[in-house]
C-alpha cells in the first residue's frame, strides 16, 4: 500500500511538471526583466503570496543598460502577507518602469488560495487584478517622421487600462515551480493611440529552483525563469547561488544571448535581506552600455522576523526542534 501512494505522488509530480513544461515552450514573454526573479516571485506571480511564512515586504531598484540616454529604468514595491489559516495569502504590488519617454506604473492587488497535495507538497493558485497608467512625453523623442498626426495633437498622451492575471505555484521545502500570467486583458489597450506602442499579446512566465543542503553550512540552488511572448524569441535565465552559512549568498546568472550575472546578498539580520546584481551585455549592447544594476532590499515581519522555522530534526525525547534556516526562496 505505502508503495501505491508514493507512487502517486510522484506520478502526480511528473504530470504537473510535463504541463508545465510543454506550456512553456508553447508560449512565453520578454517581461520580468529582474536578474534577482528568485527573490521577486510575488512581483509576477500571485499564486506565490500566500506561500511565505510571514509577511514581507520588497523594494527593488534597476538600472539596465547604465550609460545609454533613455535606458530602462524600474522600481518595484511588493509585499506577501500569508493568512492566519496558512491556505490563503493576499499580496499588492507597485511597478515603476521608464523608457526614454515613455513612462508604465502598474498597480495590483493578489489573492491566493493553496492545497496540500501530500505531506510534503502544496499547490497554491493565485489572481490578481489592478491597472496599469501608461504615459507618453512626446516631447522627450526624436521621431524619424515629423508630420506624425500624435506629434500634432499633444505632447503628452495618458492611457489606464485593466489589468488580470493569474498563476500556479507548487513547492516542497527544498523545491518550488510556478506558471504565471501577469495579464488577460491585452484587448483592452489596443486603442488606435496605443497600439504601436504596447504589444497586444498575452505573456507566460514559468520558474523553478531546487535546493541541495550540500553541508549544514552551505547551501546550493539552480533556477531559471522562461519568459515568452508568441512570436518573439524564448527569453531564459538560468542562475546559481551559494547560500553560506545562512547568511551571504554569492551566485551567477546568464540570460540567453544577453547578458552574464554576478549576485550577492547579505542576510543583514532575522528581518532583512540586501541583494546586489551587476549584468554584463553579451549582445550588441555590451559595446555602448556600462551594464546593469539591481538592487533589492526584503524586509521579514512577525515572529521576530524568523520566516523559516521549521521542523527539521528531533531532540533526545524524539520530538521535533526548530531550527533557524532560510527556505531560500
Amino acid at each position: 500500500m505505502k508503495f501505491i501512494i508514493y507512487s502517486s505522488r510522484y506520478r502526480d509530480l511528473l504530470l504537473f511538471c510535463g504541463v508545465f513544461l510543454f506550456i512553456a515552450l508553447v508560449y512565453g514573454q520578454k517581461e520580468p526583466q529582474y536578474t534577482q526573479y528568485m527573490y521577486n516571485i510575488g512581483s509576477f506571480n500571485p499564486a506565490y503570496v500566500g506561500t511565505v511564512e510571514t509577511p514581507d515586504i520588497t523594494g527593488l531598484y534597476r538600472v539596465q543598460w547604465s550609460g545609454i540616454p533613455g535606458a530602462p529604468r524600474t522600481l518595484r514595491f511588493g509585499t506577501n502577507v500569508p493568512l492566519a489559516n496558512e491556505k490563503n495569502g493576499i499580496g499588492f504590488n507597485v511597478v515603476s518602469d521608464q523608457l526614454g519617454p515613455t513612462s508604465q506604473t502598474y498597480i495590483d492587488v493578489a489573492y491566493s488560495f493553496q492545497i496540500q497535495l501530500s505531506d510534503e507538497t502544496k499547490l497554491s493558485f493565485g489572481v490578481d487584478a489592478g491597472g496599469s497608467l501608461l504615459d507618453v512625453d512626446y516631447s522627450k523623442g526624436d521621431f524619424e517622421e515629423e508630420n506624425e498626426p500624435l506629434l500634432n495633437n499633444s505632447d503628452n498622451f495618458n492611457k489606464f487600462y485593466p489589468t488580470v492575471g493569474a498563476g500556479l505555484f507548487m513547492y516542497q521545502e527544498m523545491w518550488y515551480l510556478g506558471l504565471s500570467v501577469p495579464n488577460f486583458l491585452t484587448s483592452g489597450i489596443y486603442a488606435d493611440e496605443v497600439a504601436n506602442i504596447v504589444e497586444d499579446k498575452v505573456q507566460f512566465n514559468l520558474i523553478g529552483g531546487y535546493v541541495f543542503e550540500l553541508s549544514e553550512s552551505l547551501k546550493f540552488k539552480p533556477a531559471f525563469l522562461m519568459n515568452y511572448l508568441n512570436g518573439s524569441p524564448l527569453n531564459l535565465n538560468l542562475s546559481t547561488n551559494f547560500l553560506i552559512r545562512d547568511l551571504v549568498t554569492l551566485g551567477a546568472s546568464y540570460r540567453l544571448d544577453n547578458a552574464v550575472s554576478g549576485l550577492a546578498g547579505l542576510q543583514v539580520s532575522s528581518s532583512l535581506f540586501f541583494g546586489y546584481s551587476y549584468d554584463y551585455n553579451t549582445n550588441g549592447l555590451g559595446e555602448y552600455s556600462q551594464g546593469s544594476h539591481e538592487v533589492i532590499l526584503k524586509f521579514y515581519l512577525g515572529k521576530g522576523g524568523d520566516r523559516n522555522k521549521k521542523p527539521k530534526k528531533q531532540d533526545q525525547k524524539g520530538k521535533p526542534k526548530q531550527i533557524d534556516s532560510p527556505r531560500f526562496f
